[in-house]
């Protein structure tokens, strides 16, 4: 389990997460959900520690991140953030052999091998993991990216808008295999996300951020709802059940 207790950043007089504590249960997908600004992709950034916190404590299995030495901490937990640049040449297979340095130190053992095989074959990236990265289009580098993290093997999964430059077809795709991460192979998932569909859609549990703070969490029945969402987004979104799924009319 995550727990966020009292959770505070500030940037200058700007508390961009102010006095935030949620529980993160092990075992399924969480998503975060808000307007931009709401703190969702610092509070991620604070729980893998890639992010000073100011304040609060995160306790990852009851032991406070700060503690986890780095080697150890990268073996429980990965992030993979918004903006992902690399300057040297690579192919997607050895981008996704990076996930295994926590394990190797960089000399990859044939299990490493085989854990970056299974991960490229999980993403069906089989066709272009010869190909180097700038060779491909943005959705592509995406889904590459996110390989590397699964390559990674970790029980705590943290994604950062992982449908950023993604069509309908490899969203869905993520999507579906964030779920067996889950459901095969017992990962916990955390996700900001902006499409709250999606997050309707292939959550369990749904943590919604207003101005840093948390506006309400639980269960997808409980968030998705009209009078939840106009709190959070300051719009009416009516909400129908199709497929026993609930989904957001917000266009029109």
């Amino acid at each position: 389990m995550i727990e966020v207790k009292q959770l505070t950043k500030a940037y200058g007089d700007k508390r961009v997460i102010d006095d935030v504590s949620v529980r993160i249960a092990k075992g399924q997908i969480t998503s975060f959900i808000g307007p931009n600004g709401a703190g969702k992709s610092t509070l991620l950034s604070m729980i893998s520690r890639l992010t000073a916190k100011d304040a609060g404590e995160v306790r990852i299995d009851g032991k406070e991140v700060g503690q986890w030495a780095s080697t150890e901490l990268a073996q429980k937990i990965s992030i993979l953030k918004q903006s992902n640049h690399i300057n040297v040449r690579l192919t997607v297979r050895d981008l996704v052999s990076f996930g295994r340095f926590p394990y190797s130190q960089g000399r990859l053992t044939a299990e490493d091998w085989s854990h970056v095989d299974q991960a490229i074959a999980y993403m069906e990236l089989q066709e272009l993991q010869h190909q180097y990265l700038d060779q491909l289009s943005g959705g592509q580098n995406q889904r590459a990216f996110i390989t590397m993290v699964i390559a990674q093997g970790t029980e705590y999964v943290l994604l950062d808008e992982p449908l950023n430059n993604l069509d309908m077809r490899h969203s869905v795709q993520i999507m579906k295999v964030l779920r067996r991460l889950v459901e095969e192979l017992g990962k916990t998932v955390v996700i900001v996300i902006h499409d709250i569909n999606f997050a309707s859609c292939y959550s369990d549990y749904i943590v919604a951020l207003k101005g840093g703070r948390v506006v309400k969490e639980g269960p997808v029945e409980q968030i998705i709802d009209t009078d939840v969402l106009r709190e959070v987004y300051d719009m009416e979104i009516p909400v129908q059940t199709i497929d026993g799924n609930r989904v957001c009319i917000y266009f029109k």
